[in-house]
């Protein structure tokens, strides 16, 4: 992966502070850790329902100091801003092709040299959707790597890191533990979110 916004020395440090202050200021606590072997995962974006997600999950990745990068739909890539989006951790994704994301993502993940978290919404868009993607189950099965139920809480401004997650393989029963976690949580836009 290339350098982001959160390997950028200088930026990284001055980022952090603002977050910090901005996120206190607006009355949001960030909770959890990185358990040490997290340090390359793959985390679950949920819920996502609002170009607001994108901002906040920033500040809370300084907060927590995580090198993350994160998937978006490739039409906020275009010009001018793509290597912007780039920068601040960006991977774009084209829906509208079938390549083969898993095993590029699996495969960037096992050959960094260092920490990286990639994060994938696995609603895979703001609208309202019944079913979520598992292309997130199927990175962190192939790159071995766990994953991290990250998630951002509107209604009572709460967001972190919550438990680990070791795949075991059996997609469906996990797929009910990891919704379970995740019913509890109010997007910013509600009623567009559905775990169950």
């Amino acid at each position: 992966m290339q350098r982001t916004i959160f390997s950028t020395p200088i930026v990284n440090s001055l980022l952090r502070a603002f977050s910090l202050l901005f996120l206190k200021l607006a009355g949001w606590k960030v909770l959890g850790t990185l358990p040490a072997q997290a340090s390359k995962s793959v985390f679950i974006a949920a819920p996502h329902t609002s170009n607001w997600d994108l901002p906040y999950t920033l500040m809370v990745a300084f907060v927590l100091r995580l090198n993350i990068n994160w998937m978006g739909k490739a039409s906020i890539f275009r010009f001018p801003f793509g290597p912007l989006m780039r920068w601040l951790g960006g991977v774009a994704v084209d829906r509208s092709k079938a390549n083969n994301l898993v095993a590029a993502s699996a495969q960037a993940i096992r050959e960094a040299n260092g920490a990286l978290q990639l994060i994938v919404p696995p609603e895979g868009t703001r609208s309202k959707t019944r079913y979520w993607k598992t292309g997130f189950y199927h990175i962190a099965v192939m790159a071995q790597v766990p994953i991290v139920m990250a998630y951002m809480d509107y209604e009572r401004k709460i967001s972190g890191l919550g438990p680990m997650f070791v795949p075991t393989g059996d997609l469906e029963a996990d797929m009910v533990r990891i919704k379970a976690f995740y019913a509890p949580f109010k997007g910013k836009n509600a009623a567009q979110f559905e775990a169950d």
